[in-house]
């Protein structure tokens, strides 16, 4: 590089345009430094030198304000304008690098001076320029036909030109470039390089330039008559599907296709239409279009008029009953009315049937048995725990994670508008602050409402008229009134012994001989092997027990089949093998006592694993009349054993004791097995009759059992769950039972095996369950015949033996 000059050059910042050499630019100037620059080089028949600023919103840049690079330009006109600005028209000349500080410029008027070095191009004569400059011009010509906006003269100036540099620096300066990448390329003093950035600039316009043409010509495809209003946001599908991120652009059609084939009603099909409109307006990527697009994927994969078809068979639906289970004789009649009905008639209102017993007794697999017997699909969803409103009837849209209820969840499962719907657990929900799940099963199970069921996610109507509600439930306690009034109940008992030895041979040892890889006759067990797990390794109502028992027989002859390499062997399991296989026994069969004893005796209770027998024992010691009650006993329970002593109090004379005989006495009353829970009423007549038998030394028949509420006049009231205290007596070996007159009308709902094998007592009055449960001598009455005016001159007082005052 060479000094210019000794002389100084007037210097002028420009904002956001650079000035290449070669290049004619028209320049509107407002600084007054600026006006003074342009004015002096004007005078001084001289250059000035312009260079761009780094920061186009400083007015009076300092010296590192500037790029060190820029322009001599000679000054070819000025024009005043009438606003104080001035015009003026500049070509530039050569390169130029700042070398020294700033002259000049202390007040507002004056302009900077500079001291400059020419930066003139390095490299003009290497060979490959030429190449260059043919790949240059091409690639502008190009670039010429892409761009309308450049004048087709100035193209032709341009590639006109034989000096490389110069053609460069014009091509430059009319491609459309940020300012910094404009100073970029005057900085480039090597001649290929700034040819060989040029050309890559010139290659990505084009190239940009054709996607543009890309896009545009496939949006105009795109767009029919009905599109027009879509143009912009058909532009940004394009635009997205160029860069990727719109993959799989199609589904939109295929939703659209899906809604025209589903069969909806007419409501919901302008909800759905409605609803696919707003979301082919939104965009892609916004969190609202998700929300609508599930909302939508959720209405049409709803069954709305789809069935299940079948002709209903009524001897192959019993058939099928009796296949799966043995015993449930109401259970299989109603439901066998139920398909009678639906023979005869084109629609009936679904009934809604509640199974109530305890665990084990196969309440659910009654409904699966159903769903076979009809033909149709079966769906079960379990209410257990179940304790936010919004599990049922969904949540709304505006909430985040919204989904449907769980009725509307199954249904979709399900795929037809009448399955057999299993409503498992109903009595197991709960009740907190986010609402009662029951109420908001009332609409769902009334057949005058279920036909409108409203969830709350898809907010229109569903009917779930057609679907076979089925609840099941382990007792009835649970289940609110308003629920219960729109089911049909329906009571399972507890199996007897029998039922359950042909449910074991029948039904579990099959299923367990499969489901542990053995063949049929592998292990054989006899009647008398099942009897005994039965009474000496569950205690149960249902059978779940006996078939874990089962099961772990098939585990252990499996082991000792690999053990001792036997693959074949035949296993018959007898009576006396049991407990090598099973180990000691749990139970004792038969809790009726080895003898009479005095103070205990044994009553009959109901739990929710079915009926139970409840021994009660009472213990009489010298003290002054307390009572103590033991066991575990709820408050019911320890009201019935105070209301049984205050009946054998009115009863002491009558007894043949002392009216204050309780004064000098203390009675202990205890109830086995306390650390369960025990509450009822119907523990009454036990209590007094063991608390009479301990204070008159008198033995208690020990093959009797009892049950019944106690009255203070001695009366005795009816009870629940007859049907599992029978059956609990006859697995306990007990022949003799009392229970309360009026529950004589429940016996025909017990099943007459039962009713057959014991010898059942109606008794209305304690003194009756007395006699017949205390162990008397022969002709010795256990009342005395007193007068009634004796029973009670101890406890009157007469006016006239009233102490005067």
């Amino acid at each position: 590089m060479s000094e210019l000059t000794a002389e100084t050059y007037p210097l002028m910042p420009l904002r956001d345009i650079v000035l290449f050499p070669g290049m004619v630019a028209p320049l509107v100037v407002g600084r007054k430094k600026s006006i003074q620059a342009l004015e002096a080089a004007m005078e001084n028949r001289s250059n000035i030198f312009l260079v761009t600023q780094k920061d186009a919103r400083i007015d009076d840049p300092e010296q590192d304000g500037l790029y060190t690079l820029g322009t001599l330009a000679s000054v070819m006109q000025l024009l005043r304008l009438p606003d104080g600005t001035i015009k003026a028209l500049v070509e530039g000349k050569k390169r130029a690098i700042i070398v020294g500080a700033f002259e000049g410029g202390e007040t507002e008027e004056s302009y900077y001076s500079v001291r400059l070095v020419e930066a003139p191009d390095e490299n003009v004569d290497q060979a490959e320029v030429p190449a260059y400059l043919r790949e240059m011009r091409k690639a502008f010509d190009l670039y010429s036909q892409a761009n309308k906006k450049l004048p087709r003269e100035v193209h032709k100036s341009i590639t006109s030109l034989e000096e490389p540099a110069k053609m460069v620096d014009l091509i430059t300066s009319h491609i459309q470039l940020r300012t910094e990448e404009k100073q970029e390329i005057l900085e480039i003093v090597s001649l290929p390089q700034r040819i060989s950035k040029v050309l890559e600039i010139l290659y990505r316009e084009m190239e940009l330039s054709e996607m543009e043409r890309d896009i545009h010509s496939k949006v105009k495809k795109k767009m029919g008559v009905t599109q027009r209003n879509y143009y912009l946001s058909e532009k940004m599908r394009v635009i997205q599907d160029e860069m990727g991120q719109n993959e799989g652009g199609d589904d939109l059609s295929e939703l659209e296709e899906g809604i025209n084939k589903k069969r909806l009603p007419k409501l919901v099909k302008e909800k759905v239409q409605k609803e696919f409109k707003k979301l082919r307006q939104m965009p892609p990527m916004s969190a609202e279009t998700t929300v609508v697009r599930n909302y939508i994927d959720a209405i049409l994969s709803l069954p709305w008029k789809k069935k299940s078809r079948s002709k209903i068979n009524i001897d192959k639906a019993e058939a099928v009953l009796n296949e799966d289970h043995f015993g449930l004789e109401k259970p299989k009649e109603r439901i066998l009315e139920y398909l009678a009905v639906q023979a005869q008639v084109k629609k009936i209102r679904g009934p809604i049937l509640c199974l109530v017993g305890p665990p084990g007794v196969g309440k659910t697999s009654v409904c699966k048995s159903i769903a076979r017997a009809m033909g149709r699909e079966f769906v079960r969803l379990s209410l257990g725990g179940v304790r936010d409103e919004a599990e049922i009837r969904g949540h709304r849209r505006t909430y985040i994670g919204a989904m449907p209820g769980k009725i509307i969840h199954s249904m979709q499962k399900a795929g037809v508008i009448n399955p057999v719907f299993c409503l498992d657990e109903v009595d197991k929900m709960s009740v907190d602050f986010r609402g009662d799940p029951s109420a908001a099963l009332l609409e769902v199970l009334d057949p005058e409402q279920n036909y409108a069921f409203n969830d709350h996610y898809l907010d229109v109507d569903y009917d779930l008229s057609e679907v076979f509600f089925i609840t099941t439930a382990n007792n009835l306690h649970g289940i609110p009134g308003p629920l219960q009034d729109r089911m049909e109940i329906i009571q399972l008992t507890g199996y007897t012994e029998e039922e359950k030895l042909r449910i074991g041979q029948d039904f579990l040892l099959p299923k367990q001989l499969e489901a542990n890889g053995f063949k049929e006759g592998d292990i054989s067990l006899n009647d008398k092997s099942v009897l005994e797990i039965v009474r000496r390794y569950t205690r149960e109502a249902g059978v779940r027990g006996l078939e874990r028992t089962i099961a772990s027989i098939c585990r252990k002859v499996a082991r000792d089949r690999l053990k001792n390499q036997e693959p074949k062997k035949k296993y018959r399991i007898s009576p006396q093998s049991i407990e090598r296989y099973l180990g000691v026994a749990k139970y004792r069969y038969g809790l009726a006592e080895a003898r009479d004893e005095i103070g205990l005796s044994t009553g009959m209770a109901w739990t929710e694993v079915g009926g139970e027998l409840l021994q009660i024992e009472a213990t009489i010691m010298p003290g002054n009349g307390k009572l103590t009650i033991t066991g575990k006993l709820g408050d019911v329970m320890q009201e019935s054993a105070q209301a049984a002593m205050t009946y054998v109090r009115s009863r002491a004379i009558r007894l043949g004791l002392e009216p204050d005989f309780y004064q000098k006495i203390d009675i202990h009353i205890h109830v086995p097995e306390g650390a369960i829970p025990k509450d009822g009423p119907s523990a009454g007549i036990t209590i007094a009759t063991s608390i009479v038998s301990a204070i008159l030394k008198l033995p208690v028949n020990r093959h009797l059992a009892m049950t019944g509420e106690i009255t203070l006049r001695g009366r005795v009231l009816p009870i629940g769950g007859l049907t599992e205290k029978l059956l609990a007596a006859k697995r306990g070996n007990i022949t003799h039972v009392l229970i309360p007159k009026e529950n004589e009308r429940n016996l025909k709902d017990v099943p007459a095996k039962i009713r057959n094998s014991l010898s059942i007592d109606l008794v209305d009055d304690v003194d009756d369950v007395l006699q017949r449960a205390l162990v008397l001598k022969e002709e010795e009455p256990l009342f005395k015949d007193v007068p009634m005016d004796s029973v009670y001159k101890d406890f009157t007082l007469s006016s006239h033996n009233t102490p005067a005052h």
